[in-house]
């Protein structure tokens, strides 16, 4: 059987599901058997390769750099899937979307509530433009697969994973699957 070539990517989110994806401890050792892990903010990689087989995407469209990377990561993957519930529907990173624009967003938590030298960051190549509202993963990119959780369990990114080494598409459903 070839190996698996499994990539992680962050977005807008805590990275509350890639510490869920440590959780799944001694099973780590498992799957670096079955598959390599082609890129992930967990190492120091900085090209997103080509041919990969399944990308797990935590978090949130919030920025520009957000929205053209997570298309580069839909070109270069077979399978994609939404990982947690701010890439599935927005959650905690798009709580600012009903404050207004990202302009007022940032003039409130830049210039209104600053104590010493008010400014709204936007060093050009450094700070990433923020979109005008936080979107899921779905609405920029197709996407192939949701996992629902803030996290998701270890239990429950294991058995995608089984499901995928095995060629098969993984079950994502039953009463322990919740949002937030």
């Amino acid at each position: 059987m070839e190996r698996l070539r499994l990539a992680t990517v962050w977005l807008g989110g805590c990275s509350g599901c890639h510490m869920s994806f440590l959780d799944l401890d001694e099973w780590l050792i498992d799957l670096a058997k079955m598959a390599d892990i082609v890129f992930t903010p967990l190492a120091d990689i900085k090209v997103f390769p080509e041919n990969v087989d399944v990308t797990l995407v935590e978090g949130a469209v919030a920025n520009e750099h957000h929205f053209h990377f997570v298309q580069l990561v839909r070109a270069r993957s077979r399978l994609l899937v939404s990982f947690g519930d701010c890439a599935v529907t927005g959650n905690v990173t798009a709580l600012r979307n009903p404050l207004g624009s990202a302009l007022t967003v940032l003039e409130r938590g830049y210039v209104e509530l600053a104590d010493v030298h008010p400014q709204i960051p936007g060093e050009p190549g450094i700070v990433p433009r923020l979109l005008e509202r936080v979107r899921p993963v779905h609405q920029v990119v197709p996407v192939d697969y949701y996992m629902l959780g803030c996290p998701p369990p270890a239990e429950r990114i294991r058995a995608v994973l089984e499901s995928v080494l095995q060629n098969k598409p993984p079950r994502l459903e039953g009463r322990d699957i919740k949002f937030g």
